[in-house]
């Protein structure tokens, strides 16, 4: 009973007060922020597999893994992030910390449900560029910070034997701060402009997942979830002001009126999605799936954020992962229990810069470690570079280190003995 206080108090506290940046990348600075929330450890370091579940592993991307639970399974995602820049001539590292979620999953007698707080993307950037092409030198600052949040609740239910049907409602919160300066040579003061946007609004997924014996060991799984399209309402606001390089004085702070261009209430859209997979495993010993997921986010429009080098295409993105266990019911040997885990991911990610399109490739693996009873601690390592093919745009090469604590309890048992 402790551990389950503990768990919700802490998991109310994150409710109240959220707040961090989970990126540093300059690609950031387009759409809603760079996508940071893809699931639970074990999922990502598949490659970021929907597709895979079991009874004691809730899986958040997928509401429909509810229905399998067979123990209330309590779980927290943390991550080291390292980003290296570089645009052919300048090379930059960074380093972020952050939380990728907290969350608390249930089974019921003939349903299963579960809350929690996930990030679903993040803004943090610092661009600077020197502008020698007229007599004064001119100085240019593009910075960046804030993120979008996800508080949800998510339902599953068998409706047969062999199928699950789960959806998910998400309460997406944050704000987006954009800053632009510009300081010329001789001049004391530099002029900023901060647009500032408070997001809101609601979302929803709804999943199927489909498993079908083969024999007394063997399994075949499909999936398939949709995320329909939601609009966000955006409260902006625009500040201009002038300020030393150094930031030490501020003067002529001025607030633009927005409401004469009905730009201080707009609308942002969280793109329509459609993911599907499929694979094939034998019970608590391997199992190995593909995945393809599609973003139609052609049409995003941001009318108070409006990028002129940009255009958005749809997204894709292309998986393949699974896990191997080398002998489960090993005494002898603990890393005999362990699980080993895999994947690969090949991304469009649908931004496109002055013509370019961004790629993202990345790999995986990890490990999980066996706990007491059936939890279980999930180590892993990312390795991704983010880049466009024939063109002078920053390359990012990064490497995350994810740490994921699966700890599964019993609720709702009436014992019949002390």
């Amino acid at each position: 009973m402790l551990k389950k206080g503990i768990f919700i108090t802490t998991l109310f506290i994150a409710f109240a007060g959220w707040s961090q940046t989970g990126t540093g990348s300059p690609y950031s600075a387009f759409s809603l922020g760079e996508t940071t929330f893809r699931g639970n450890q074990i999922n990502r370091l598949m490659g970021g597999l929907d597709i895979y579940n079991d009874s004691i592993h809730v899986n958040l991307k997928n509401p429909a893994s509810y229905a399998s639970l067979k123990l209330t399974n309590y779980v927290l995602g943390i991550n080291y992030k390292s980003n290296q820049l570089n645009d052919g001539v300048n090379a930059k590292n960074v380093a972020t910390a952050s939380l990728d979620y907290l969350a608390v999953a249930i089974p019921a007698k003939k349903f299963g449900f579960g809350f929690g707080l996930a990030p679903y993307s993040s803004v943090g950037y610092r661009i600077e560029t020197i502008d020698n092409s007229e007599a004064i030198e001119k100085i240019n600052r593009f910075d960046g910070s804030g993120g979008m949040n996800q508080a949800f609740f998510s339902l599953g239910f068998p409706l047969f034997s062999f199928l699950n049907l789960g959806a998910t409602l998400n309460y997406n919160f944050g704000n987006l701060s954009y800053r632009t300066a510009q300081f010329i040579d001789e001049v004391d003061l530099g002029s900023y402009l901060i647009s500032e946007s408070s997001v809101s609004g609601v979302s929803y997924q709804f999943a199927a997942n489909l498993n079908i014996p083969i024999g007394r060991t063997h399994q075949i799984t499909a999936m398939v979830s949709s995320i329909p399209e939601a609009q966000l309402n955006s409260r902006n606001q625009r500040i201009y002001f002038t300020q030393t390089f150094l930031g030490n004085t501020l003067s002529d702070t001025e607030e633009i009126d927005l409401s004469e261009s009905g730009l201080d209430r707009t609308k942002l859209p969280i793109s329509r999605a459609l993911n599907f997979g499929f694979g094939i495993g034998k019970t608590k010993k391997w199992f190995l799936g593909a995945q393809r997921n599609t973003t139609y986010s052609a049409n995003y429009t941001n009318a108070f954020i409006n990028l002129n080098n940009v255009n958005y295409t749809d997204g894709e993105q292309l998986t393949v992962g699974g896990y191997f266990i080398p002998d489960y019911t090993s005494i002898s040997s603990f890393w005999k229990r362990a699980v080993y885990r895999f994947g690969f991911r090949r991304e469009q990610t649908g931004i496109e810069v002055n013509g370019s399109s961004i790629s993202d490739t990345g790999i995986s693996f990890g490990v999980g470690l066996p706990m007491k009873g059936f939890s279980n601690t999930n180590v892993g390592l990312e390795i991704g570079k983010r880049s466009a093919a024939g063109s002078d745009l920053v390359n990012e090469t990064h490497w995350a280190l994810r740490i994921g604590f699966s700890l599964n309890d019993r609720w709702f048992i009436k014992r019949k003995y002390n």
